[in-house]
């Protein structure tokens, strides 16, 4: 069974789609839909500017969204069984999924965007990676570090995200290190995404997306907050809603994809992330990252 994979925020590079546009009369169609519904060209930033300008999270989002979303509608042989994404990403797989259209899920993204760089302007916070620790030993140290930290992104096993206030995620790195993290980095980010700290983006969100058509996908899709398979437009929109201030399980995602048939795993958008840490969960399944048709 094939199951397709969407990437988040980080995978950007200068010339995501740019071939896409130039060889595709739909998907230059579809990036001209998004500069209009965007009110700015976004391709202009895609296709060429600099790592500066597609850093910003007001940037970042839509443009990852797009060049995963159109990527998909450009496959002839796209027949997913399953699909799922990292954080971002789950928007651009129930679009390419169909539970919602690619006008209402660039809406959205533009909307998270917007929110959660808001919440981060609201005080200093910060995400970390943790290698080398099993997930247990970071939320132990996490539950017992003063401050607002928590695991954010179970990425694959030995490889967590923590994500908090500044000075909590400081404190918890230098604790990790001391019970045997080889690794607690603190990372180059807008702010702790996936903490309560984003409550309020959750909140401005939460009317955006309820006020937003959702459909039945095509396929199951496996969502971030539990890392199980949904069908039911309700329940993904309330999944949804929960995402911001809830961790990302993409270890788990993988593990049930796996169980429940998957054994070829193919990422769409920019990037290789998902198909490294695939390959990390589950070694004897097959991944590969698309970044073109």
């Amino acid at each position: 069974m094939k199951a397709y994979i969407f990437p988040g925020q980080g995978a950007q590079f200068t010339g995501m789609g740019n071939d896409l546009y130039d060889n595709f009369v739909q998907a230059k169609e579809m990036f001209e839909k998004a500069n209009e519904i965007l009110g700015f060209r976004i391709t202009d930033l895609m296709f060429a500017g600099t790592d500066a300008e597609l850093k910003q999270t007001k940037v970042t989002q839509p443009a990852i969204f797009i060049h995963s979303v159109i990527l998909a509608k450009s496959l002839a042989d796209f027949k997913p069984d399953m699909v799922a994404g990292h954080s971002l990403g789950e928007f651009s797989a129930l679009v390419a999924a169909r539970a919602m259209s690619f006008e209402d899920g660039l809406k959205l993204v533009a909307a998270r965007a917007n929110a959660m760089q808001k919440a981060c302007e609201k005080e200093p916070s910060t995400m970390a990676a943790v290698i080398g620790l099993d997930d247990a030993k970071v939320e132990e140290i996490c539950a017992n570090t003063d401050g607002i930290v928590v695991a954010a992104n179970y990425n694959c096993p030995g490889q967590l995200v923590i994500s908090g206030t500044t000075s909590a995620v400081e404190t918890a790195c230098t604790k990790l290190k001391e019970a045997g993290a080889r690794r607690a980095l603190v990372l180059q980010v807008g702010g702790a995404f996936h903490s309560p700290l984003m409550e309020s983006a959750r909140i401005e969100l939460k009317t955006a997306i309820e006020s937003t058509q959702f459909a039945s996908p095509v396929c199951p899709v496996y969502q971030n907050v539990d890392a199980k398979p949904y069908t039911d437009a309700n329940i993904i929109k309330e999944n949804l809603i929960q995402q911001l201030t809830s961790p990302v399980r993409w270890t788990q995602t993988v593990q049930n994809m796996c169980a429940d048939g998957a054994t070829r795993f193919i990422e769409l958008g920019p990037g290789t992330v998902l198909q490294g840490l695939v390959k990390k969960i589950n070694s004897n399944v097959e991944a590969e990252s698309k970044q073109t048709v």
